[in-house]
């Protein structure tokens, strides 16, 4: 029987040729361990996180399009950390969260319309016989500039988001889980951001010409 874990599907397109060769070349280490670990930081800091970029459509949430385009939000990112790691021979899989408080903008808290981001992405990556939670949508440049604590990720507990950022303030709050997945639940995501972020989706063209860092350093200026 197929591990559908270990297989390409329509988005996690691990047996994509850009997503083989990026796994080839960023895959290092002696055990699955240390390999997993090299795949979350090539991820994590060779994409820049920007939610400006949301394209819902089957193509602009493959992970194969994390790669062309070179930056993405949580969703994508997650789903090209899964796809890297199927394609070195790492069984991994999706999981989803809403969370609060997080890293946001004006524009894009006016646009949400709510401090609750519903179908937070992050993957799990299984590693001798247990799955750990690795979340890469924050690359280090973004949490330097902006104050935030980086996620770590070693291969031998969870990496999930900070509760608070480097000056103690609050940064996010998990409210609920929503579980795994074997390929993006792209139906269940579009039906939701359809129901409470309609004016995401009806602005997503008009965000994508926008600036998400400048926006944020922009706030982040001392008053």
């Amino acid at each position: 029987m197929t591990n559908p874990y270990a297989s390409p599907t329509a988005l996690i397109d691990s047996d994509h040729p850009e997503v083989l060769a990026f796994a080839q070349e960023h895959c290092h280490g002696q055990d699955v361990r240390e390999r997993a670990v090299s795949l979350y930081y090539a991820v994590r800091d060779g994409f820049r996180y920007d939610p400006y970029r949301i394209d819902l459509s089957e193509n602009g949430m493959k992970a194969s399009s994390v790669l062309a385009a070179g930056a993405g939000w949580c969703v994508p990112k997650a789903t090209l950390l899964a796809a890297v790691c199927r394609a070195a021979g790492i069984p991994a899989r999706l999981g989803y969260a809403d969370v609060r408080n997080h890293l946001s903008t004006e524009r894009m808290r006016q646009t949400i319309g709510s401090d609750l981001y519903r179908w937070h992405g992050y993957t799990e990556i299984l590693i001798d016989e247990a799955w750990y939670k690795a979340t890469p949508a924050f690359n280090l440049t973004l949490c330097e500039r902006f104050g935030l604590l980086p996620l770590e990720f070693d291969g031998r507990s969870d990496s999930i988001y900070h509760a608070f950022d480097r000056s103690g303030n609050k940064h996010m709050e998990y409210v609920n889980q929503r579980g795994h997945f074997p390929d993006v639940p792209l139906t269940q995501i579009t039906a939701d951001f359809r129901t409470h972020y309609p004016l995401w989706l009806e602005q997503a063209e008009q965000l994508r010409a926008e600036d998400f860092l400048a926006d944020v350093e922009r706030e982040n200026q001392p008053a």
